[in-house]
């Protein structure tokens, strides 16, 4: 065996080379400097001995095959690193393809997971075998992070599925594939169910395929479903932009155009030119503001809260799992919480008033797995099995043996206290009670119980089977074994917890309430309500305000609303008016038009179609010179709605409610739907650049209100040249 920093070089007696991928450096293997001096020096080498050689084995010495692309030189690219980023990718490139181009067959025999920059070296080789490991996944996600394959990822998939196939399959959705899945897709050619299986059916295919070329190399190659000047595809061709300006609904994605405009430019020049376009797109993208938006959010913030940053010391309270939780209330909330619970292997009592109210809540989860059976993704008996974990009850009893209890009752603080004084008069003083609230202060409902150290708040989203995130918050009296125990039943279950002190309303209700309100006072000025509901998803918001306040309901925001009134004036404090609030009074009050639950809102809902904006929002409040807005003032819009989300934000950071940015951005995204582009709420700020942003708050204030005046906290940051970290 001969090493080479990085990668280790075998040759067995059949002059069969295998390269085994090992960064000393890491536990990983990544596209680093340490990488790429392997890399040539390999390459070097094989061209030299490459006339007594039969073959090649790429393979790893880690856990994964390869990780892909170094993010964390990633993220500090700057465009004026540019040239230089781009002349050392394209040697990285050109080292790859002089082993396709070796004239000797290539394998990669993939022990573990090849994402990114890792499927790229697999696609370079001629064949790809993957060992049949349930864990490894596959793809190209680096659309996920505003970037694209740019290690020959684009040109290789197009070339290999036609363009159609790679954009849809691969490229532009960016799924991260089991192994079945990559086979189908096309990425993988074989399937082994052991190591030596595979580094066997390697060895095989090599011997047998002596002359191995990639199909693009070899004479008489045609692109899979023509290229753009092929008739057929030339026909189509106009309507892939407009479907991407569709999916994307015109808000700031650079990656996603950059992938369509490699993957139809690149198709139209040979392999060597094509390369150098991905390259450009690429460095484009890579020292661009956006990635370091996703980078920093989808990557490192992401890395930060599910490794446990916000989570207190591991040697102090140890790794804990829920044995056996209660679910008080099962209603859309709850009903949710035993399902994801169960799923996750935990016994649950769901508990309501009456127990056809529980068996009807344990139903939600009997559709969710009947639809589960249906797809072929779980078997009957598997379905049954989970659905067998939840128990429907009315019996307070059965919560006995609970190690957690999570109430899902109405947001009433009588209610609230009432179940957990009978919650605990059957369950052990170690019990961790968690309230669902999305906007009552976990302290003042921890005063209902007796054990107010082991009170906190579990804010889930809905709906709990599909989003990700889970807010905890703690309580005045809240102790750190509880905190501890609640972010490993967040982790046990699967989502994502980010962690944030108490409040009204908390992190991502209090936040969440500005943008909505603000899409009311846009429509309390006169603005077409079209206009608000478009400025919103061109800014990157997944819905509209007014389409959420529907679903909301607005009679319950006016609830909240003066409950909070109540609450502020007992502290000699009163909630800052805004034009919104009159509004929403007039849409309840003389419209009879509080939201979807009641048939009628901002929008309509007809039995037979699809939901429309209410003709009488014109008629009753817009402004003669608003009723079309202008580029700038659309410009403005967007700008307003994602301000007024940053400024709240930075006010619960400068409070002390927010514990981390990691916590806010990730929070922000994950449950508020905040435009991903921005990399969440304090990162957002980044981008803009703090002094610039206060600047702009500043004029914003003064033109709408306080509500855009920026915290202290803001102005001595752009003061000392600090950003959010």
């Amino acid at each position: 065996m001969t090493d080479i920093i990085g990668i280790h070089w075998h040759e067995d007696a059949d002059s069969i080379v295998t390269l085994t991928i090992d960064d000393p450096t890491g536990e990983a293997n990544i596209m680093n400097e340490v990488f790429d001096n392997a890399l040539a020096a390999t390459v070097t080498k094989l061209k030299a001995e490459k006339a007594r050689i039969k073959g090649v084995i790429v393979t790893s010495a880690k856990k994964t095959f390869f990780a892909g692309g170094d993010l964390t030189a990633l993220i500090q690219a700057k465009p004026e690193h540019a040239p230089l980023f781009e002349a050392k990718l394209t040697v990285m490139k050109a080292q790859l393809r002089a082993l396709e181009t070796l004239g000797k067959p290539v394998v990669a025999a993939m022990n573990g997971t090849a994402l990114g920059g890792g499927l790229e070296i697999a696609l370079a080789c001629h064949h790809r075998i993957a060992l049949n490991n349930p864990k490894a996944e596959f793809g190209l996600p680096e659309v996920s992070l505003g970037l694209l394959p740019g290690a020959g990822g684009v040109v290789r998939t197009v070339r290999m599925l036609g363009i159609q196939n790679a954009l849809m399959n691969v490229l532009m959705k960016g799924d991260r594939m089991k192994v079945a899945k990559a086979k189908s897709v096309g990425l993988i050619d074989d399937i082994a169910e052991s190591t030596e299986d595979m580094m066997a059916k390697a060895k095989a295919w090599i011997i047998a395929n002596p002359s191995a070329q990639q199909p693009w190399d070899k004479s008489g190659y045609k692109m899979p479903g023509g290229t753009p000047s092929t008739p057929a595809l030339a026909m189509n061709l106009p309507a892939f932009p407009s479907n991407l300006l569709k999916q994307i609904k015109g808000a700031n994605y650079p990656a996603p155009k950059a992938i369509l405009c490699v993957a139809v430019e690149g198709a139209q020049v040979d392999f060597d030119n094509a390369l150098k376009i991905e390259g450009r797109y690429f460095t484009s993208l890579a020292c661009g503001k956006e990635s370091k938006n996703f980078i920093k959010a989808f990557f490192f913030d992401l890395q930060k809260i599910n490794k446990g940053a916000s989570r207190p010391s591991k040697e102090l309270y140890p790794v804990w799992k829920s044995k056996k939780v209660g679910v008080l209330g099962a209603g859309m909330m709850g009903q949710g919480i035993a399902y994801v619970s169960a799923m996750s292997g935990i016994e649950v009592v769901l508990l309501d008033m009456n127990l056809e109210a529980a068996e009807r809540g344990k139903g939600y989860s009997q559709k969710l797995l009947d639809k589960r059976v249906s797809k072929g993704s779980m078997t009957k008996e598997a379905a049954a099995e989970k659905l067998a974990m939840i128990k429907a009850s009315n019996d307070y009893a059965d919560l006995a043996g609970c190690d957690l209890v999570i109430e899902a009752v109405f947001e009433s603080r009588e209610i609230k206290a009432d179940v957990t004084k009978k919650v605990e008069a059957v369950c052990n003083s170690e019990l961790v009670f968690a309230s669902n609230t999305s906007t009552l202060p976990i302290t003042g409902l921890a005063t209902a119980s007796q054990h107010p150290q082991n009170f906190i708040g579990l804010h889930f989203f809905s709906p709990v089977d599909k989003m990700p995130l889970v807010e905890i918050i703690c309580g005045e009296k809240t102790n750190d074994e509880t905190l501890a125990k609640a972010f490993d039943y967040v982790l046990q279950i699967k989502k994502t917890p980010i962690v944030v002190n108490d409040s009204r309303g908390f992190f991502t209700s209090r936040v969440f309430g500005t943008f909505c309100m603000e899409g009311v006072n846009m429509l309390a000025e006169g603005y077409n309500a079209q206009s608000i509901e478009q400025a919103a998803a061109q800014a990157g918001m997944p819905v509209g305000p007014l389409a959420i306040l529907d679903e909301v309901n607005m009679e319950l925001t006016r609830k909240v609303r003066k409950q909070t009134q109540i609450d502020l004036a007992q502290e000699g404090k009163e909630i800052p008016t805004e034009p919104a609030f009159a509004l929403i009074d007039k849409m309840c009050d003389d419209f009879k038009r509080a939201g979807k639950k009641d048939g009628a809102g901002f929008y309509d809902y007809p039995a037979d179609g699809k939901k429309r904006l209410w003709s009488g929002l014109a008629e009753h409040f817009a402004a003669a010179d608003k009723k079309q807005a202008t580029p700038e003032q659309f410009a403005e819009l967007q700008q307003r709605l994602l301000f007024r989300q940053s400024i709240e934000a930075s006010r619960c950071y400068a409070e002390g409610v927010l514990r981390s940015v990691a916590d806010a951005n990730i929070g922000s995204i994950f449950g508020i739907g905040m435009a991903p582009w921005t990399g969440g709420q304090l990162q957002y700020i980044n981008y803009i650049g703090l002094p610039e942003f206060v600047q702009r708050a500043d004029e914003l204030a003064a033109k709408f209100g306080e509500r855009f005046a920026p915290p202290q906290l803001l102005r001595d940051m752009a003061a000392k040249g600090e950003t959010f970290q």
